[in-house]
Protein backbone atom coordinates (compact mmCIF):
# COMPACT_ATOMS: atom_id res chain seq x y z
CA UNK A 1 0.00 0.00 0.00
CA UNK A 2 1.76 3.35 -0.88
CA UNK A 3 1.20 6.73 0.76
CA UNK A 4 0.21 9.54 -2.16
CA UNK A 5 0.93 13.14 -1.14
CA UNK A 6 3.42 12.97 0.88
CA UNK A 7 6.14 14.18 -1.71
CA UNK A 8 5.84 15.65 -4.95
CA UNK A 9 7.88 15.90 -7.88
CA UNK A 10 7.98 18.74 -9.98
CA UNK A 11 4.73 19.58 -7.99
CA UNK A 12 2.91 16.41 -9.02
CA UNK A 13 2.29 14.17 -5.98
CA UNK A 14 3.90 10.73 -6.00
CA UNK A 15 3.17 7.62 -4.09
CA UNK A 16 5.88 6.14 -2.21
CA UNK A 17 6.09 2.54 -0.90
CA UNK A 18 6.62 0.70 2.12
CA UNK A 19 6.10 2.20 5.50
CA UNK A 20 7.55 5.33 6.78
CA UNK A 21 10.50 5.20 8.54
CA UNK A 22 10.07 7.21 12.35
CA UNK A 23 12.72 8.93 15.11
CA UNK A 24 12.88 6.11 17.80
CA UNK A 25 12.18 3.38 15.04
CA UNK A 26 14.96 0.31 14.66
CA UNK A 27 16.52 0.83 10.82
CA UNK A 28 15.47 -2.28 8.41
CA UNK A 29 17.52 -4.42 7.21
CA UNK A 30 18.86 -3.81 3.60
CA UNK A 31 21.55 -4.62 1.00
CA UNK A 32 23.08 -2.03 -1.43
CA UNK A 33 25.99 -2.64 -3.66
CA UNK A 34 28.82 -0.64 -4.82
CA UNK A 35 32.03 -0.78 -6.85
CA UNK A 36 35.31 -1.36 -5.03
CA UNK A 37 37.69 -3.96 -7.16
CA UNK A 38 34.70 -5.03 -7.87
CA UNK A 39 31.10 -5.77 -6.99
CA UNK A 40 30.69 -5.89 -2.92
CA UNK A 41 28.03 -5.54 -0.71
CA UNK A 42 26.89 -3.18 2.03
CA UNK A 43 24.40 -4.07 4.38
CA UNK A 44 22.97 -2.61 8.24
CA UNK A 45 25.37 -4.98 9.75
CA UNK A 46 28.40 -3.10 8.00
CA UNK A 47 26.82 0.01 9.40
CA UNK A 48 26.94 -1.10 13.81
CA UNK A 49 29.46 0.79 15.19
CA UNK A 50 29.33 3.66 14.35
CA UNK A 51 27.01 6.36 13.90
CA UNK A 52 25.82 6.71 9.98
CA UNK A 53 24.34 9.25 7.83
CA UNK A 54 22.32 7.84 4.76
CA UNK A 55 21.88 10.36 2.31
CA UNK A 56 19.00 9.44 -0.20
CA UNK A 57 18.91 10.62 -4.18
CA UNK A 58 17.11 9.91 -6.39
CA UNK A 59 19.82 9.84 -8.98
CA UNK A 60 23.50 10.91 -9.47
CA UNK A 61 22.93 12.26 -12.87
CA UNK A 62 20.79 15.56 -11.91
CA UNK A 63 21.99 18.33 -10.03
CA UNK A 64 20.17 18.24 -7.16
CA UNK A 65 21.27 15.09 -6.34
CA UNK A 66 25.09 15.94 -7.42
CA UNK A 67 24.56 18.96 -5.00
CA UNK A 68 23.27 16.73 -2.11
CA UNK A 69 26.27 14.38 -2.24
CA UNK A 70 28.94 17.04 -2.49
CA UNK A 71 27.51 19.39 -0.26
CA UNK A 72 27.92 16.48 2.69
CA UNK A 73 31.13 14.92 1.52
CA UNK A 74 32.38 18.39 2.27
CA UNK A 75 30.69 18.64 5.43
CA UNK A 76 31.72 15.93 7.02
CA UNK A 77 35.14 15.49 6.19
CA UNK A 78 36.37 16.39 9.46
CA UNK A 79 34.39 13.28 10.88
CA UNK A 80 36.50 11.31 9.01
CA UNK A 81 36.07 7.23 10.46
CA UNK A 82 34.06 8.49 13.36
CA UNK A 83 30.84 8.04 11.48
CA UNK A 84 29.60 5.66 8.06
CA UNK A 85 28.45 8.05 5.42
CA UNK A 86 26.76 6.55 2.17
CA UNK A 87 25.00 8.09 -0.44
CA UNK A 88 22.29 5.62 -1.76
CA UNK A 89 20.21 6.09 -5.41
CA UNK A 90 19.07 3.05 -7.71
CA UNK A 91 21.89 4.47 -10.19
CA UNK A 92 24.20 1.11 -10.87
CA UNK A 93 27.46 0.93 -9.18
CA UNK A 94 29.88 1.33 -11.59
CA UNK A 95 27.57 4.81 -12.49
CA UNK A 96 28.09 5.61 -8.80
CA UNK A 97 31.87 5.04 -8.86
CA UNK A 98 32.62 7.23 -11.98
CA UNK A 99 31.07 9.98 -10.56
CA UNK A 100 32.83 9.89 -7.36
CA UNK A 101 36.08 9.40 -8.90
CA UNK A 102 35.25 12.30 -11.54
CA UNK A 103 34.12 14.57 -7.69
CA UNK A 104 36.33 13.60 -6.11
CA UNK A 105 33.83 12.39 -3.38
CA UNK A 106 36.22 10.65 -0.13
CA UNK A 107 34.07 11.25 2.66
CA UNK A 108 31.26 9.06 1.62
CA UNK A 109 30.25 5.34 0.30
CA UNK A 110 28.16 4.80 -1.99
CA UNK A 111 25.27 2.01 -2.06
CA UNK A 112 23.09 1.48 -5.02
CA UNK A 113 19.92 -0.14 -4.72
CA UNK A 114 19.61 -1.44 -8.39
CA UNK A 115 18.89 -5.05 -7.85
CA UNK A 116 15.88 -5.46 -5.69
CA UNK A 117 15.22 -1.80 -4.15
CA UNK A 118 14.75 -3.72 -0.76
CA UNK A 119 16.00 -0.65 0.94
CA UNK A 120 13.67 1.93 -0.80
CA UNK A 121 10.76 -0.21 0.18
CA UNK A 122 11.82 -1.29 3.58
CA UNK A 123 13.11 3.06 4.72
CA UNK A 124 9.65 3.83 2.69
CA UNK A 125 10.99 6.16 -0.11
CA UNK A 126 10.94 4.49 -3.16
CA UNK A 127 8.63 6.78 -5.29
CA UNK A 128 6.21 3.64 -7.09
CA UNK A 129 5.74 6.20 -10.01
CA UNK A 130 9.52 6.93 -10.81
CA UNK A 131 10.79 3.87 -9.25
CA UNK A 132 13.77 5.88 -7.91
CA UNK A 133 14.47 7.29 -4.37
CA UNK A 134 12.64 10.17 -2.69
CA UNK A 135 15.20 12.71 -1.37
CA UNK A 136 15.90 11.95 2.18
CA UNK A 137 18.05 11.70 4.70
CA UNK A 138 18.32 9.17 7.57
CA UNK A 139 20.59 9.63 10.65
CA UNK A 140 21.28 5.79 12.64
CA UNK A 141 22.99 5.93 15.89
CA UNK A 142 25.60 3.62 16.79
CA UNK A 143 23.21 0.50 17.37
CA UNK A 144 21.08 1.18 14.52
CA UNK A 145 18.43 3.24 15.69
CA UNK A 146 16.97 5.76 13.74
CA UNK A 147 17.59 9.24 15.62
CA UNK A 148 16.96 11.59 12.39
CA UNK A 149 14.63 10.98 9.33
CA UNK A 150 13.78 13.67 6.73
CA UNK A 151 11.87 13.00 3.66
CA UNK A 152 12.31 16.30 1.52
CA UNK A 153 8.89 17.02 0.34
CA UNK A 154 9.68 18.34 -3.20
CA UNK A 155 11.64 15.83 -4.61
CA UNK A 156 13.90 18.48 -6.43
CA UNK A 157 14.59 20.67 -3.64
CA UNK A 158 17.75 19.79 -1.41
CA UNK A 159 17.72 18.38 2.47
CA UNK A 160 18.20 20.27 5.75
CA UNK A 161 22.18 19.55 6.08
CA UNK A 162 22.27 21.36 9.19
CA UNK A 163 19.91 19.50 11.11
CA UNK A 164 21.02 15.97 10.00
CA UNK A 165 24.64 17.35 10.20
CA UNK A 166 23.37 18.33 14.27
CA UNK A 167 21.87 14.48 14.48
CA UNK A 168 25.19 13.21 13.60
CA UNK A 169 27.32 14.97 15.83
CA UNK A 170 24.96 14.17 18.58
CA UNK A 171 25.05 10.29 18.09
CA UNK A 172 28.76 10.78 18.02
Amino acid sequence: MGRTGKITFKGTPMTLLGEELTVGSEAPEFTLHYFEGGLKTLSKSDLVGKPSILSVVPSLDTGVCQVQTKTFNQKLADMGDKVHAVTVSRDLPFAQNRFCGAEEIASMKVGSDYQTGDFGQAFGVMIDELKLLARSVFVLDSNGKVVYAEIVPEVTNEPNYEAALSALAAAS
